[in-house]
């Protein structure tokens, strides 16, 4: 098992790592994608949502594309175009929040988590270490999932959250951003903060900004040569 030496920080991604991808791909994804049209018409006049369609406007003009903020669907059918794209669009990510938290609250499903993961990072806050999480999805979307999870509400395990608005998960000025956030809050090297994830390529960018790194493969062989010490499980991430 890999140990990890002066850690004082953790890191985390969800999809894949704290939590199945399934859950993400076969339960929220399709859950937003189903629901987008509704939640826009009935709720595109709130502040909120009308910020994200503006976002939006902005985002696909950039990519080309002439929308405008009072053609709802327009802006429908580019939204659902980028769900099918698997575009990590920001906008899109906060619309999805927003519909999901609807779900979470309606009872319509709970977030999917490995028990060992639940465990261990109960066990990390109970020994004082500040938890924080890095996702794709948006922040709103991270506070939900572990809010509603089917081992009860977790959120408070964590300090804080980071999502794309710090960069994407595969660049490493991204992971630069993130520490320069945390050490505004703690007395912190880059080499005190382990980031685990299941993608190597973000583990590759976190590597190279100075982070210590673990790969969760849940499944599969553990690869050959890496820069990053794997694990299939979060009982094996030895502090």
């Amino acid at each position: 098992m890999p140990e990890f030496n002066h850690v004082k920080i953790i890191l985390t991604d969800i999809e894949g790592t704290t939590s199945s991808i399934s859950f993400v791909k076969d339960v929220l994804f399709p859950y937003a994608a189903e629901n987008l049209p509704v939640f826009l018409r009935q709720h595109h006049e709130n502040a909120s949502v009308q910020q994200q369609i503006q976002a939006t406007v902005e985002l696909a003009k950039q990519e080309g594309n002439d929308l405008t903020s009072d053609n709802l669907d327009a802006i429908i059918e580019c939204l659902q175009q980028w769900i099918r794209d698997d575009k990590k669009a920001t906008p899109l990510k906060a619309l999805q929040g927003m519909i999901w938290k609807q779900g979470y609250e309606q009872g319509d499903y709970q977030a999917h988590m490995y028990p060992d993961a639940t465990a261990q990072l109960k066990q990390w806050h109970n020994n004082g270490m500040p938890l924080y999480v890095y996702s794709s999805g948006s922040v709103q979307a991270q506070k939900l999932f572990y809010q509603y999870s089917q081992d009860g509400d977790l959120l408070p395990l964590f300090r804080g959250h980071f999502d794309t608005t710090s960069g994407g998960k595969r660049n490493e000025q991204s992971y630069r951003n993130i520490l320069a956030d945390l050490q505004k809050k703690h007395d912190i090297a880059a080499g005190n903060v382990l980031f685990l994830s299941d993608i190597e390529e973000e583990l590759d960018a976190a590597y190279d900004a100075g982070l210590q790194t673990c790969w969760l493969i849940r499944e599969g062989d553990f690869p050959a040569t890496t820069n990053h010490p794997a694990v299939n499980s979060f009982n094996s991430i030895q502090l």
